[in-house]
């Protein structure tokens, strides 16, 4: 039976997350993230749900996901559907939690192969 978790070359690993701080592949990161499947980690604008725009959403179009993981924080906040608009139109899949299942969440999907990306507010 296999102990260790599958692991993907070249696919982006959240390693750790607590409220502050998270660590993908092995590199902490002190405030908000966009986290693509591969590619680039990059610091996200918003700090509160409050915060998030739709240009900030807009933002994530970039990377071409099949479905955005978004964590709103300690709690579970959802956003207005006009701040996720452009996710609607280009059909992009998403969905809401709190931070830290987010980072479960998009730890899965990024390991089965999806086109994943994760936008957690930290």
């Amino acid at each position: 039976m296999k102990f260790q978790p599958d692991r993907l070359d070249g696919v982006n690993v959240v390693s750790a997350f607590a409220p502050g701080q998270i660590v993908v592949n092995a590199q902490p990161w002190d405030g908000s993230v966009i986290v693509p499947w591969r590619g680039e980690v990059q610091a996200w604008p918003p700090r509160q749900p409050t915060e998030l725009a739709a240009h900030h959403v807009e933002a994530l179009l970039l990377h071409r996901p099949e479905v955005v993981i978004y964590g709103s924080g300690a709690g579970l906040r959802f956003p207005h559907p006009s701040i996720m608009r452009a996710l609607i139109d280009a059909r992009i899949g998403y969905e809401t939690m709190d931070s830290a299942a987010a980072c479960r969440t998009y730890n899965v999907l990024a390991t089965e192969g999806r086109r994943v990306l994760l936008a957690v507010l930290v």
